[in-house]
C-alpha cells in the first residue's frame, strides 16, 4: 500500500528532462511518493536510446541489446516479470584472420581465452595499482607488455608461466595483439584509447551478461506503464516533443511560489519548478553545457563533464531471406557459432587510418524459438563507426544508395561465412539493411555511452562530481542523472541509468523530508540489491562471464 502523502510532497514540483530510463525511473519514484512531476522529452517517444525498429520485417534493438550482470539487477527482474526472452551466449566463436582465412576452432578459442584472461588480469592490476599507473598508459600497452613477457609495465619481472603457456598453445604475438582489439566494441572506441588507470571503472555487476532476444520492447513498456499509472493519479505530467534549450537557477530575489529553477523550451515557453533533473546524455552535456545553464556550471563540474569520454558504438543489421551460414535451410545452429570475429583486415582498404577495422558479428539466427531471425548483427565502433555513419547520414534508410553503402562495407565480411554463393543461392543476397546513427543524433549527444580513455587523471572523482551535480542539488535545485552518474559497477548501462534516476529521486525526497514510497513488488528473489551510492565494493568484482556489448 502507498504511504499517505505529506503536504510537503504535494507542494513540490519537479521537472525531469529526458524520458530515457533514468528520467522514467526518477519520475516514477518522485510521483509515487507524492511529488508533482513534469517529465519533458524532446523526442516524440519515451525510452531515449532504448528504441526498436524493423529490419526486413524483424524487430531489432537500436540501443541496448544486453543486460549487464543479473545479480540484484532490476532490469533483469523486469525482464523476468515481462517474460522477456534472454540468452546467455556460448563463449566459443569463429575467427577470420587479417588475411581473411578462417582459423581452426581450437586456435580461435585458445586466442580468445588467453585474451580474456589477460583482460581479467588487467582489471585486477588497475584496481590494485590505481593512480600509480600513468594516465597515458592504455589497456593495449598492458596486454602488449604481458605478451612480450613483462610481468608488470614497470618492469617488475618476466611472466615465465605466461610465456610458456602461450608457446605451448602456439599463440602468435601478432594474433594476440589483433585479438585484443575485440575489447573495442565493449566501450565504443579503440583499445589503444582505453585507460588502464581507470580500467576498473569498466567492471560489471556480478552474474551473467545476457542478450535480450525478444528486444527491450516489453522491458520499456513495463517501466512506461508505471509512469502512466502515476499520470492517471494526477502526479505526473508528460510533455513529448518539447526540447529544453535553457535552464536557469533563479536568484533568491527572483524566486516565487512557482519555484526557483526556470526552463525555456525551443518554442520559447517558460516554466518554473522547485527542482530540475537533467538526464540528457553525457555527449549532450559536453556540447551544450556552456550555453544551456545560467549561471554557468561550477568549474569542477564542467571539467568533469569534459574529462569523461563519450563512446562511438553503432550497430548494423543485415537481414537475409534465410540464414545461409547455417546450412541449406538456415536452421543448423551447430554448423557455425553464434559469434564471428574478424581481425583487422588487410583485404579491405581502410578509408581512415586511425583505427582498426576489425568486426564482431552476431548471428541472430541462433536466438531461441520465435525470436530467431536470419539477421547478422555487426558491432561497429570508433573511427570505423564514425566513417560509416557519415556515409549514410543524408541517405534514406532502405533506399538503393543507402543499401549500396552498407553492402560495400559489410559484404567483405559476410561473404566469408560458410555456404556463401550469391550467384546460385538468393538466400545469400541481403533483403534489408539497418544502421544505427547515434553519432548523427543530437538528442543522443552524437554518441553511445561513457567510457574512460587515456589521459584521464581523476576519472572516479569526475563521475562522483557529476553524480553530486557539483553541489547544485543541495544549493539550487539542479540535479544530473544518467548512465554517466551511475554506480561504478553500472556505468554505461541501462541498469546504471535506472539506478541513477532512482538515486536522484531519493535525494530530492530526503531533502524535503518526504518518505520514499517503495515499489509494490520487490526484487529480493533476484539477489542482493547493489548499493546505489556508487562506492567501490570488493564484492563488485569484474564480471567476465560472457562479457558482452
Amino acid at each position: 500500500m502507498r504511504a499517505p502523502q505529506s503536504a510537503t510532497a504535494t507542494a513540490r514540483h519537479v521537472a525531469v528532462i529526458g524520458a530515457g530510463m533514468a528520467g522514467l525511473r526518477c519520475s516514477i519514484v518522485l510521483a509515487r511518493s507524492g511529488m508533482q512531476v513534469t517529465l519533458i522529452e524532446a523526442r516524440d517517444r519515451v525510452g531515449g536510446r532504448i528504441h526498436q525498429q524493423r529490419c526486413g520485417g524483424h524487430l531489432v534493438d537500436m540501443g541496448p541489446n544486453w543486460i549487464h550482470g543479473t545479480a540484484g539487477n532490476p532490469i533483469s527482474a523486469i525482464a523476468e516479470k515481462t517474460n522477456a526472452v534472454v540468452v546467455s551466449p556460448d563463449e566459443d566463436g569463429a575467427l577470420f584472420d587479417s588475411d581473411g582465412r578462417r582459423r581452426p576452432a581450437e586456435q580461435a578459442n585458445a586466442l580468445s581465452a588467453e585474451i580474456w584472461a589477460l583482460i581479467a588480469d588487467a582489471f585486477k592490476y588497475s584496481e590494485e595499482k590505481g593512480r600509480q599507473i600513468g594516465a597515458g598508459v592504455s589497456l593495449f600497452e598492458y596486454v602488449r607488455a604481458r605478451v612480450d613477457g613483462e610481468l608488470d609495465l614497470d618492469g617488475g619481472g618476466r611472466d615465465e608461466a605466461g610465456i610458456a603457456r602461450r608457446q605451448k598453445l602456439n599463440l602468435d604475438r601478432a594474433d594476440l595483439l589483433r585479438e585484443v582489439e575485440k575489447w573495442g566494441p565493449f566501450v565504443g572506441d579503440p583499445v589503444q584509447r582505453q585507460s588502464l588507470r581507470f580500467f576498473w571503472l569498466e567492471e560489471c555487476i556480478e552474474g551473467e551478461n545476457v542478450f535480450v532476444a525478444s528486444t527491450y520492447r516489453d522491458i520499456l513498456a513495463e517501466v512506461w506503464q508505471s509512469a502512466l499509472e502515476e499520470q492517471q493519479r494526477g502526479h505526473l505530467k508528460v510533455q513529448l516533443e518539447t526540447e529544453v534549450i535553457h535552464v536557469e537557477l533563479l536568484s533568491e530575489g527572483a524566486q516565487s511560489e512557482g519555484g526557483k529553477v526556470r526552463i525555456t523550451t525551443a518554442a520559447s515557453e517558460k516554466q518554473t519548478f522547485d527542482d530540475v533533473v537533467v538526464t540528457a546524455p553525457l555527449g549532450w552535456l559536453k556540447r551544450n553545457k556552456d550555453n544551456v545553464f545560467t549561471p554557468a556550471l561550477p568549474a569542477r563540474l564542467s571539467q568533469a563533464i569534459d574529462n569523461i569520454n563519450y563512446g562511438r558504438l553503432e550497430k548494423l543489421y543485415v537481414t537475409f531471406p534465410s540464414a545461409f551460414w547455417l546450412g541449406k535451410d538456415g536452421g543448423d545452429t551447430s554448423s557455425h557459432p553464434l559469434f564471428t570475429q574478424f581481425h583487422d583486415p588487410n583485404y579491405i582498404e581502410h578509408p581512415v587510418s586511425d583505427g582498426a577495422w576489425n568486426q564482431e558479428i552476431m548471428s541472430l539466427a541462433h536466438l531461441p524459438g520465435l525470436t530467431a531471425q536470419p539477421t547478422l548483427l555487426f558491432y561497429i565502433y570508433g573511427p570505423c563507426a564514425s566513417w560509416i555513419v557519415a556515409q549514410v547520414k543524408d541517405l534514406t534508410p532502405h533506399s538503393d544508395a543507402y543499401n549500396a553503402v552498407l553492402t560495400a562495407f559489410a559484404e567483405p565480411f559476410y561473404s566469408r561465412l560458410p555456404h556463401y554463393s550469391p550467384s546460385t543461392d538468393e538466400a545469400c543476397r541481403p533483403s534489408a539493411f539497418l544502421m544505427t546513427q547515434w553519432q548523427n543524433d543530437r538528442f543522443a549527444g552524437h554518441g553511445s555511452y561513457s567510457n574512460f580513455q587515456i589521459g584521464l587523471e581523476k576519472g572516479d572523482e569526475d563521475i562522483e562530481v557529476m553524480r553530486d551535480s557539483g553541489g547544485l542539488g543541495e544549493a539550487g535545485g539542479l540535479w544530473l542523472a544518467g548512465e554517466h552518474t551511475a554506480p561504478f559497477v553500472a556505468l554505461g548501462t541501462t541498469t546504471g541509468a535506472y539506478w541513477s534516476g532512482e538515486a536522484v529521486a531519493g535525494r530530492i525526497l530526503a531533502r524535503y523530508g518526504v518518505e520514499k514510497v517503495e515499489d509494490e513488488e520487490t526484487f529480493e528473489q533476484y539477489g542482493q540489491r547493489k548499493d546505489v551510492s556508487g562506492q567501490k565494493n570488493g564484492a563488485d568484482a569484474a564480471n567476465l562471464n560472457g562479457l558482452a556489448v
